[in-house]
């Protein structure tokens, strides 16, 4: 199984959100099972069923990060001499040729993708018409309205 590229502060997330499943939601969950399952009949008992499902949620979840993480491959993107490469973990700055609008994105893993802050992920086809790219070359960017060309401006590795 190939590894998935992820950054160190994309794990360090998904570390701090493991850790707050295991040690407050999942006990959390677990008290309000006992306390449903002391109000008797659990056929008709609401607050048992929520709680299980509640319950259900986080330990797949719990299980959906732990198999991440394991299966990561952390990049510290400080440690690569990219050369002045767009590489995995590179923050571009972009120049719409069309418009004239300056747009800056930081290429990350899939799980720390989010296109309103600006991270947008690997596969995604910005990511892909960047990577190997330097500053001053043009990339076109196939998008849903059509192509789009920006020059690539700046390249940081931070």
């Amino acid at each position: 199984m190939s590894k998935t590229p992820m950054t160190i502060t994309g794990a360090e997330q998904l570390r701090k959100e493991l850790h707050q499943l295991k040690t407050v939601d999942r006990p959390r969950i677990t008290a309000a099972i006992a306390e449903a399952r002391a109000h008797g009949d659990l056929k008709e008992n609401a607050e048992y069923h929520a709680a299980r499902e509640q319950q259900s949620f986080a330990e797949g979840r719990i299980a959906e990060i732990e198999g991440k993480l394991s299966n990561a491959e952390i990049i510290d993107i400080t440690k690569i001499d990219a050369d002045g490469k767009v590489v995995f973990g590179a923050t571009v700055v972009l120049l719409n040729l069309e418009t004239e609008e300056e747009v800056s994105y930081k290429i990350v893993g899939e799980d720390e993708a989010d296109i309103k802050a600006g991270m947008v992920s690997v596969g995604s086809p910005v990511a892909r018409a960047l990577i190997g790219k330097r500053t001053g070359d043009e990339a076109n960017v196939q998008a849903p309205g059509g192509v789009i060309e920006y020059e690539i401006l700046h390249v940081r590795y931070a």
